[in-house]
C-alpha cells in the first residue's frame, strides 16, 4: 500500500492544526514570569477596538470557507434528496462571483487558486477516495477532473493517489487542462520537499528498498539506490529537511541522514525516541516523541542543544525559534534563542490562528472574554505580541490578505488583515 505523507516531517515550520508537543524555563523564570504579567496586563488594557468587516458571508451550518488571494470560497452542504450536489461559491470583497456545483459526498479538504483555476480536493466516496475538480476561476465552468489530490508543483501541479483501486502513480499535470507531462509509478512510501514554489523534490522507496529521488517540475531522476541493503524499507522513515534526506530508524533511535540530491551519507546521530524532523533556522530540530527536542548541526549532526519541554518549531527569524508545547494547561507558546535553546518569552494563553495558504506570516490570538479574540503578531525578540485588532465570531482563518470567521448561525464576516 502507498503511504503518502504530505506534511508530517517537513523543510518548514508546521502549519498549525495539531497541537505541539512539549524546554525547560531558562535563566530568570521569576522575573520573565512578571515582566509577562505586566506586558499581557498592558496588552489587554491597550486592545484595540474592533475594525470594521469588509463584509459578511452567507454560509449556513455545515459551511466551509477557504481563502484564496483575494477570494473567499464558501462550500455549502446538499440542501436534501433529490438535492445531492454541493454547492461552492466564489467572493471577492464579500460580493459573489458565481456559484457551481461541486461533485463528491464528502469532504472537501482544499479550494485553492493558480493559473487561472480554481482547484477543489473533494472526497468521492465512503473508503477515502479523492478528487480533484479544475474550475474556471472566472466563471466557475468545470474544466478538468482526476483522481487524487493535486498540489502546487512550479507553474504545474503534482497529483497524488489517494484512495480508489487505479494503478498507484505521482502524476504531474498542466494546471490549464489537466493534461499528464510526467508520471513515476509508487509502490511504497511517498515524500516530498518543499520550496517556494511548491514542491520541488519527489522521494519514492518501492517495496525492494530502492530510494529514489525525482525533481518535481522535470520528472527527471536525480538519485537512486538502495540506502540500506537488506533491511525492510518499512523499517525506515524517511523525510526531505533543510537540503537532506533522513531517515529516522523503526525504533527511533537514531537519525541517518543523506545529501538529498546525490544520496550521499552524511552523518548519523543517535538519538532516542526520535518522532520528528523539521527545520529550525539554520539548524534541525529533531522531536522527541515524548516531548522536548534536539537541535542539530545540519552539515554533522552535532547536537547543539536539547530542551525537555517546547518541541514544534512554527517560525525562525533573527535567531529566535517560535516554539510550541501540550501539557495539562493545553496548548502553549514560547520564544527559544536560536543558538543555545535558551528561554526568551513563554507566550502563556497565546495560540495559533489558523492559516489557509502558506506564507511566512504567523498570526497569534488570545480570549478576551465576551465571544471575542485579540488578534496579534508574534514579537520574536522576546517582547509581547502586537495588538493588531478584536475578531468576534469562531474558526477564524487567515490567508495572505484576508481573515474570516463564522459567525452565530453559521454564516461568515471577511476582513482585511492589517
Amino acid at each position: 500500500m502507498t503511504v503518502i505523507d504530505l506534511g508530517e516531517l517537513r523543510d518548514e515550520a508546521p502549519t498549525p492544526g495539531p497541537a505541539a508537543r512539549p524546554p525547560r524555563a531558562v535563566g530568570r523564570p521569576f522575573r520573565t514570569a512578571l515582566a509577562l504579567l505586566v506586558a499581557l496586563v498592558t496588552l489587554a488594557a491597550g486592545a484595540p477596538p474592533a475594525r470594521s468587516a469588509v463584509g459578511a458571508i452567507p454560509g449556513g451550518p455545515g459551511s466551509t470557507a477557504f481563502l484564496s488571494e483575494d477570494r473567499v470560497y464558501v462550500v455549502r452542504p446538499p440542501h436534501g434528496w433529490p438535492d445531492t450536489e454541493r454547492e461552492l461559491v466564489a467572493y471577492r470583497v464579500g460580493r459573489e462571483l458565481w456559484r457551481t456545483p461541486l461533485p463528491g459526498i464528502g469532504d472537501v479538504m482544499s479550494v485553492w487558486q493558480a493559473g487561472g483555476r480554481v482547484l477543489a480536493a473533494v472526497r468521492t466516496g465512503d473508503d477515502q477516495e479523492w478528487e480533484t475538480v479544475a474550475l474556471d476561476a472566472g466563471t466557475g465552468a468545470s474544466r478538468w477532473r482526476q483522481p487524487g489530490i493535486a498540489v502546487p508543483a512550479g507553474d504545474g501541479l503534482l497529483l497524488f493517489p489517494a484512495g480508489g483501486s487505479a494503478p498507484r502513480a505521482v502524476r504531474r499535470l498542466a494546471v490549464t487542462d489537466g493534461h499528464t507531462t510526467w508520471t513515476a509509478p509508487t509502490s511504497a512510501d511517498v515524500q516530498v520537499s518543499y520550496g517556494p514554489s511548491g514542491v520541488e523534490r519527489l522521494l519514492l522507496r518501492s517495496t525492494a528498498g530502492e530510494t529514489v529521488v525525482l525533481d518535481a517540475v522535470t520528472g527527471a531522476r536525480l538519485a537512486a539506490r538502495n540506502l540500506r541493503p537488506g533491511q525492510p524499507p518499512a523499517q525506515r522513515r524517511m523525510a526531505a529537511v533543510a537540503g537532506l534526506l533522513v531517515e529516522i530508524r523503526e525504533a527511533g533511535d537514531a537519525v541517518d541522514a543523506y545529501e538529498l540530491d546525490t544520496l550521499r551519507p552524511l552523518w548519523t546521530a543517535e538519538l532516542p525516541l526520535v518522532g520528528a524532523l523539521e527545520r529550525c533556522g539554520a539548524l534541525l530540530c529533531a522531536g522527541r516523541s515524548t516531548g522536548g527536542l534536539w537541535a542539530l548541526d545540519p552539515a554533522t549532526g552535532a547536537v547543539r542543544w536539547t530542551v525537555e519541554r517546547w518541541t514544534g518549531v512554527l517560525r525562525a527569524e533573527s535567531g529566535h525559534l517560535l516554539v510550541g508545547a501540550e501539557d495539562a494547561g493545553g496548548a502553549r507558546l514560547a520564544v527559544l534563542a536560536e543558538a543555545d535553546g535558551r528561554l526568551v518569552a513563554d507566550l502563556g494563553g497565546w495560540g495559533v490562528l489558523g492559516q489557509s495558504e502558506a506564507d511566512d506570516g504567523l498570526l497569534l490570538t488570545r480570549p478576551l472574554g465576551g465571544g471575542r479574540l485579540l488578534l496579534a503578531e508574534p514579537d520574536l525578540s522576546g517582547g509581547p505580541p502586537a495588538a493588531r485588532d478584536v475578531l468576534t465570531g469562531t474558526d477564524c482563518t487567515a490567508g495572505r490578505t484576508l481573515l474570516v470567521c463564522r459567525e452565530r448561525g453559521g454564516d461568515f464576516t471577511l476582513r482585511r488583515l492589517p
